[in-house]
């Protein structure tokens, strides 16, 4: 049964998240943390983070993360195969009418009206990670339960990134290490 319960779970991310990985959080966060309870919001935030830091799409990382966790290597399989699945059926599909209609205005319109809707749930995966990673949850933004340190360390890899073109890996160890090195010396 969880077997099924993850490849619909991952069908589902794969068959509705348009605009990749990062506009898929939302979707896995309500799969994975709200609707199974597979995760906790910590872990999904670990989760995001260990996607981010190995290779690949970040749905496909999920899903194998989550699988493993929940019913070792063949739930990982089974969740990787749902989230696959509709991907490479939609692309052949979408590739095949896109190369004969691909100059229609209605085809541009409707490409240009997802655009927005990409952007805000991408906006909206990126604030519930960095809400986790500041205060722990939304119940407990004050200024009172803000991790100061993470605040700059976070403040920091932002001027790091926009204004000095920084590697974003490079940046990513850069404050692995920091947080780290920050953490044995008990700040």
């Amino acid at each position: 049964m969880i077997y099924l319960e993850l490849f619909i779970s991952f069908l589902k991310i794969g068959l509705l998240s348009f605009g990749g990985g990062y506009a898929a959080m939302p979707l896995i966060q309500e799969q994975v943390v709200m609707s199974h309870g597979w995760l906790s919001m910590a872990e999904f935030t670990d989760l995001i983070t260990i996607s981010q830091m190995t290779p690949g799409p970040i749905a496909i990382n999920s899903a194998t993360f989550v699988g493993i966790k929940i019913a070792g290597i063949p739930g990982a399989l089974v969740a990787t195969l749902g989230c696959i699945l509709p991907s490479c059926v939609i692309v052949l599909l979408i590739a095949k009418l896109y190369l004969k209609y691909r100059n229609m205005n209605v085809l541009q319109g409707v490409l240009e009206s997802l655009r927005p809707a990409v952007v805000a749930m991408i906006a909206s995966a990126g604030i519930s990670v960095l809400i986790t990673a500041l205060w722990g949850s939304v119940e407990l933004i004050s200024p009172g339960n803000t991790s100061w340190t993470l605040a700059i360390l976070f403040v920091v890899c932002v001027v790091l990134l926009k204004k000095c073109k920084m590697n974003p890996i490079l940046v990513m160890v850069l404050a692995g290490v920091a947080n780290v090195g920050l953490g044995m010396a008990g700040l």
